[in-house]
């Protein structure tokens, strides 16, 4: 068995401009964003609103022209009554007057223990500089990304191949240091045949081998990718929220 709890909670609390020990009392906790160095870089910008629960309380980390809605926001429930979309909903129209409005949550998962995997399908590796040959391939929009990113760069990919057909991919990013969040795409006449499960399971051993740490996201209604995520030993770790532009 893995865990990664108190290392998940040292990330956050980066991400999240609070301590790691925020995440372990019953309060809800409300912190002004801030660009703090070794935090997942998914934006150059500042979280305008961006909450994140672990199972306990919620923690906040916001604009500070937010702190009144916010504070009041905070007392309608434990942190996991504030992900529920009644409650959440009611956030929309303080958000739209900035011009901001709710992204979908992420629901996020860490790897606890080790599985046995069948060696069923021919695989090939690659590695940072030899991923960019696939930029720009529509085919795997989920394990890799559409251009290289210098604050959260593409480092692994394994495939299962058929001779030179791609089946799947599985491809992780380093989003901050140490920390790859991995991604899976099968060919859809290639799904339901358990490739998924492989090379997401290849990748997460290949990760732990290497002495980093394995995480995986995915949406609130893809039930496919959560049971990907509990066939290869993953997890549900923590929830996010956030806002985006209009």
């Amino acid at each position: 068995m893995m865990n990664y709890y108190n290392e998940l909670l040292k990330m956050l609390s980066v991400d999240f401009n609070c301590q790691p020990r925020d995440f372990d009392i019953e309060e809800n906790v409300l912190t002004e964003s801030a660009l703090n160095e070794g935090r997942r870089i998914y934006s150059l910008e500042k979280f305008f609103f961006r909450m994140v629960t672990t199972g306990t309380n919620a923690v906040i980390s916001a604009d500070s022209c937010l702190d009144d809605v916010l504070i009041d926001f905070m007392k309608k429930g434990s942190g996991k009554d504030l992900f529920k979309l009644p409650i959440l909903s009611e956030l929309s129209p303080e958000l739209n007057k900035f011009g901001y409005k709710l992204s979908e949550t992420s629901h996020m998962f860490l790897a606890e223990k080790d599985v046995t995997i069948e060696g069923k399908f021919d695989t090939r590796w690659y590695y940072d500089e030899e991923i960019h040959k696939f930029y720009g391939d529509s085919r795997f929009p989920n394990a890799i990304s559409t251009e290289f990113l210098a604050g959260r760069p593409d480092r692994i990919v394994v495939c299962a191949c058929k001779g030179r057909e791609i089946l799947g991919m599985a491809g992780c990013s380093e989003d901050t240091k140490g920390w790859m969040q991995i991604g899976i795409d099968v060919m859809p006449k290639y799904r339901s045949k358990g490739i998924g499960t492989y090379l997401v399971s290849l990748l997460k051993n290949k990760i732990i081998e290497q002495g980093d740490i394995p995480f995986y996201g995915t949406q609130i209604a893809n039930l496919h990718s959560w049971n990907i995520a509990f066939k290869c030993g993953f997890r549900p770790a923590w929830i996010e929220v956030g806002a985006e532009k209009i």
